[in-house]
């Protein structure tokens, strides 16, 4: 059987008891290594294992799963997954293909950024449609992200944004030489991906536009490594957020829309500072006379 094992958002001590269980007892075990990342590498994994990991990157497992579900008709296979297994698309695509060769699965489930979200204070069921948010280059720029954010905004949904992750990438140079050189991981930080927010903003501007729901005074709220023991939250403005630094990665944006009391409070807990509390305290009296 072929098993898929949330490992959660920390370190190797996250794992489920029961999906520590199947992985002991597993023939082989990968790690999905290219969708996310935990805060230890491969080695604590199989230090708390107790049983060695192969590392499963993107060739891997897009163009190679055969190599993954080999012998899982007869033996117990486990890929493993930082988070919950279902948190990208490409593990339906993985269970799909097994599906497929008439082989079983079956699904461990842990916490994913989806949900350890709400540990800034804004309701789960008050989140509109997750975006991710790419890294420009000088001649690839998408806004897509910025409608979504909006759309949700528009509504009095909060928006969470995941933030582009670069590992084992390679340059255009030497993709189109064929060479197996692979530049250094690059994680999107939450500073830049306000940076790139305020651009688009600009650029409306610039063309007149006058509905812009987003602006540099902005409510947005950045959370790094959730679930780690360096967890960080920081509530305060986009422009405010341009000049943070959070720390190593991961990281994530989250733009709220409307907010009930109780989510406001919360989020004056992680303000930077006394002018960011006094912007949410207008909010909530603002909420309140709208109510009244």
């Amino acid at each position: 059987m072929l098993f898929l094992v949330g490992l959660g958002l920390g370190d190797a001590k996250d794992i489920t008891v029961k999906g520590l269980e199947i992985v002991k007892m597993a023939k082989r075990v990968y790690l999905e290594a290219y969708t996310s990342i935990l805060t230890v590498g491969k080695d604590a994994l199989e230090e708390f294992y107790g049983r060695d990991v192969i590392l499963a990157d993107r060739d891997m497992v897009e163009n190679d799963s055969d190599s993954i579900l080999q012998d899982s008709k007869n033996e117990d296979i486990v890929f493993l997954v930082v988070g919950d297994p279902f948190g990208a698309t490409t593990h339906t695509d993985l269970v799909l293909r097994a599906r497929k060769k008439g082989i079983q699965y079956r699904v461990v489930h842990n916490a994913s950024i989806l949900n350890a979200v709400g540990c800034c204070g804004l309701q789960l069921y008050n989140f509109g449609e997750t975006v991710s948010v790419v890294f420009w280059t000088d001649t690839w720029k998408p806004h897509s992200f910025y409608d979504k954010i909006t759309a949700n905004k528009s509504r009095g949904m909060h928006t969470l944004c995941l933030l582009d992750i670069k590992v084992k990438e390679q340059s255009i140079e030497n993709l189109m030489r064929g060479k197996k050189v692979y530049e250094p991981p690059r994680f999107l930080t939450a500073s830049l991906a306000a940076e790139q927010l305020l651009e688009i903003i600009q650029q409306k501007r610039e063309k007149g536009e006058k509905d812009i729901v987003l602006a540099e005074d902005s409510l947005c709220v950045g959370l790094a490594r959730v679930g780690a023991d360096t967890q960080t939250l920081l509530a305060c403005t986009l422009e405010q957020m341009t000049s943070v630094d959070l720390g190593p990665p991961l990281h994530s944006l989250v733009i709220p829309g409307y907010m009930h009391p109780l989510e406001m409070e919360m989020l004056k807990q992680f303000a930077l500072n006394d002018s960011v509390i006094d912007m949410i305290e207008t909010l909530e009296r603002n909420s309140e006379h709208s109510q009244s």
